[in-house]
Parts: structure tokens; sequence; C-alpha cells
């Protein structure tokens, strides 16, 4: 047995390098040229009708509010790998490795951007007559013959089963960041099944006014937090800034606790952190927003833009800066990266409030992202085999939360990016095959002035 999960772990390692990244990253230059740049050329309109519009009312059909389909997006994306997983990228790439993440989550808007199109393209209403998509029914719908049914039973169905490690992985981040500051794992593990069950239950209504309230509470704790550090060393600021764009291209000398790190490693680093923190590519966006009121589906689309500047380029890059202008990643070994956050936290406001901060917000990231994807585990299960099967389903991952924080799920953990690369892959081959039919949908949403009204022209 042994021999066989270590070689599933090397042919993880080896799956999770270059063909990983060769699929998100070019599935994402490719949508990217094809769907003519729209992530730079419509950034501005993007912005507008997000920030500008969160609490606006919205024409169209659908079940939950634009700002709640996006925040429920974000409620998986922004997860304890904000805090954690970056400094890891740092210690191992480099502050360079902050550069290409930057670089990849702009790229990787194009993805999230065609699978929330498609997702509001071919949704469907359930039998509790709510709104409910994502890359199983654009890629059963959208794909003609065998082979979209084919991806879209495999996307289903080994979601379904990757969260039930995915959910555990949460539990145990969260069970050991509260312990720092000596809350039992009982405690923890009760809120959090009691928490997630009475929203899951509550449908796809309770998960949008849920998230709406938490993600953007929990975002701001942190960010103000991580801003109260970063301005205590203001002095720093520009010499992280500094080391963020010298060392993307240059290799980082050992010093300290740092090992140092190649151009080669900034990129690999950088990039892995960019695809894992916003989601893009992975399917799971287009499930929250499928459900979402509105007029056209590149209205809509527009919000994953939102997200992945508030998931990279905002709450992974003030991580970032905690880190670099506190200098930690110098001192501290790579092995253990994840605790660097903390450590600053705790330096500047003592062990009690500044780790009680951090393991208050880790608690409510974790909170969150299992909640959402608790939630998207049921859609498969439901799409796959009915409602029923689904809340049986919601019962397993609930006990996942259980096994998690104790133990007892080890070997799963091994199997998660085998899992999470069986999702992926069949939804970068739909959006690349669907992606003429994006392009149609974007030129019919800018060229028609009712929807996008172009500023009038002043005669001379």
């Amino acid at each position: 047995m042994d021999g066989f999960v270590d070689l599933i772990v090397r042919f993880s390692d080896w799956l999770w390098g270059i063909p990983m990244l060769v699929i998100l990253v070019g599935g994402s230059l490719f949508l990217t040229f094809r769907l003519g740049f729209i992530q730079f050329r419509h950034f501005g309109f993007a912005m507008k009708e997000t920030f500008g519009k969160m609490f606006h009312k919205q024409e169209g059909e659908g079940t939950v509010t634009p700002f709640q389909a996006a925040t429920a997006a974000l409620a998986s994306t922004i997860g304890a790998s904000n805090i954690v997983g970056v400094p890891v990228a740092i210690a191992f790439g480099g502050p360079g490795a902050v550069f290409w993440m930057w670089v990849v989550a702009l790229i990787a808007s194009a993805a999230k951007f065609a699978e929330i199109v498609l997702g509001i393209r071919y949704r469907e209403q359930n039998e509790h007559g709510e709104y409910v998509g994502g890359p199983m029914y654009y890629l059963k719908n959208g794909i003609k013959g065998g082979l979209g049914k084919v991806l879209s039973v495999g996307f289903a169905f080994f979601l379904m089963i990757e969260l039930v490690p995915s959910i555990a992985t949460q539990s145990l981040s969260a069970v050991q960041t509260a312990s720092t500051v000596n809350i039992p794992p009982l405690v923890i593990v009760a809120v959090l099944v009691i928490l997630v069950g009475l929203v899951v239950f509550g449908g796809l209504t309770r998960i949008g006014k849920f998230s709406e309230k938490l993600v953007p509470f929990m975002a701001l704790l942190y960010l103000i937090g991580g801003l109260v550090i970063i301005l205590s060393n203001y002095a720093h600021i520009g010499e992280a800034f500094g080391s963020i764009f010298k060392y993307a291209f240059t290799p980082a000398a050992a010093t300290g606790g740092f090992g140092g790190a190649m151009v080669a490693q900034a990129i690999r680093w950088g990039t892995a952190r960019g695809v894992y923190s916003n989601e893009a590519g992975m399917g799971t966006a287009p499930i929250a927003h499928s459900g979402a009121i509105t007029d056209h589906p590149v209205r809509q689309a527009m919000w994953g833009m939102f997200e992945i500047v508030v998931d990279t380029l905002i709450v992974c890059s003030i991580t970032a800066l905690v880190v670099l202008t506190s200098g930690l990643h110098l001192e501290i070994p790579a092995t253990e990266a994840a605790s660097m956050p903390a450590i600053a936290f705790q330096q500047l406001l003592g062990d009690g409030l500044g780790g009680g901060l951090v393991s208050f917000s880790i608690f409510l990231f974790v909170l969150s992202t299992i909640t959402v994807i608790t939630w998207y585990g049921k859609t498969q299960a439901e799409f796959l085999f009915g409602s029923t099967f689904s809340n049986i389903m919601v019962v397993v991952y609930l006990g996942a939360i259980v096994l998690g924080a104790y133990g007892g799920i080890e070997t799963t953990y091994k199997f998660l990016d085998i899992l999470l690369a069986a999702i992926i892959i069949p939804n970068m081959i739909g959006l690349v095959m669907l992606s003429g039919e994006v392009n149609e949908l974007k030129n019919e949403f800018f060229n028609n002035p009712e929807l996008y009204p172009r500023k009038k022209q002043v005669r001379q």
C-alpha cells in the first residue's frame, strides 16, 4: 500500500508541475487572445459594474443578487491559503514570486470570464425553482455528442469526491490555528458542523445571504490588520516592492533563513499561487454565479474580474507585503513559512491580540470556504443522482469536517491534487472548445447600446 501511495504522490508532483501549468496558464492565454484581451480592454467597465454598482438592483432572471453570487464564489477562493500559502511561495520562490502571481491572475481572468459566461448561458432551474449551472451543464449541453456528456459527468463526479479531502484539509487548518490560542478542537468542529449544515440545507438563497455578510467582514478584518502591520513597517514598503520586481527577473541570493531562489522558482511558485488562489479555470466559480439575477451572461462575468482583484491582487498582496515589509522571509526557514503572517501580527500586537486576530481570520476564511464548497458538492450530487442523494452527500461533507480535524483520512490528502486535476482538465477542454460561443456573446453584449451604452460623440 505504501508503494502505491508513493507512486501516486510522485505522479501528482509531476502532474502539477509543467503539465497542469501548461493546461491552466496556456489555456488562459489562448482565451485571452480569443476574447480580444477582454480583461484588459474592459477592465474599467468591469470595475464600474462591480465596485461601482455593488448594491444596485439588477434586472433579469435569477435566484440571488449579482453581489451575493460573487461573494459566494469569493467565499470559496478566499481561504486559509491566502494567509499561509503566499509566504510559502515567497519562501521557495523569493519575492519575485509575487510578481508572477499578479501576472498569472490577470491572464487567468479570461478563463474565469469565459466560464461564468457559459455558466449563465447554459443554466437551468432545479425542482426547487433555483437557477443552477456550471461546467456540468455547459459541458453536457454545449459540446455535442458523447464527449460533452463524458466530460460533464467526469467533472461532476470528481468534484463531488474531491471536496471530501478538501473540506478535511480546511478543517485541519482551522483546528491547528485555533490550538495556538488554546481553543479545543471539539469547539471548532462543533461550530463548523452546525453553521455549515444550517446554511447549506437552507439552499442557494441562504448561501447568498450568508456570504454577502460574512465575506466583506472577514476580508476587511484581515485587510485592516494587514495594513496596520505594513504601515508600521512603512520604511520598508518601497524596498518590498523593489524586491518583487527585481527578483522576478534575477536570482535572489540566500541570506539568513532564506535559502535563495532562481528565476525559474519564482515563476513556478508565483504561477502556482496565482492559479490556486482565485480558482480561475477550475470550474467552481460558475456554479455560484449561475444563480445570479442578470440581463446578460457577460454582465455577470464582470464579477469574475472583480473576484480576481479582491482575492489575488488585494488579499494575497496584503499577505505578501506583511511578510516582505517585516523581513520575516529572511529570518524564518522555508519549512516554517506558513507561520510568517501570524508572527508578524504577534510582533506588533502581542501574542494574544496578534495571534488571536490571525486565528480568527483563518477560522472565518475556513468557515466560508467549507460552507460554499459543501454547497458545490451538493449541486454535483444533485446533477448526477438527484436531490435525495445530494442531501446524503452534505452529511458526508459534514463528517469530513470531523475526520479532518481529528485525523484518520491522511492518506486521502495525497489524492487531492490528482482529483483537482481531474476537474480542471475537462473544464479547460470545454472552455477552449466553446470559446467561439463565448466570443459571440461578448460581441453581442458590447455591440448592443442598450446593454453597453457608449458615450455620445460630440459633433464638432
